[in-house]
């Protein structure tokens, strides 16, 4: 399952489940449409509790999103 999430200025949206990344680009642009044009996106993958607490973390990952977009910008932190 993949959440979609779109950051613009203080406000920060959460949207999904969905099934695939390609699934949640596609709300992408009628999302952004509502956006400023410094709003930044990006799309996770979500674990069980499960999986998450039993798999080892993989290795050489930078634990970057799987896309991200916006101005080529990283997140604010």
């Amino acid at each position: 399952m993949y959440l979609l999430t779109v950051r613009d200025g203080l406000h920060t949206r959460h949207i999904g489940p969905y099934a695939s990344p390609p699934l949640a680009a596609a709300d992408l642009d009628q999302l952004l449409a509502g956006c400023s044009p410094q709003a930044h996106w990006q799309i996770h993958r979500l674990e069980s509790p499960d999986t998450a607490v039993q798999a080892p973390a993989p290795q050489g990952g930078t634990g970057a999103p799987l896309m991200g977009g916006g101005k080529g910008t990283p997140w604010a932190a």
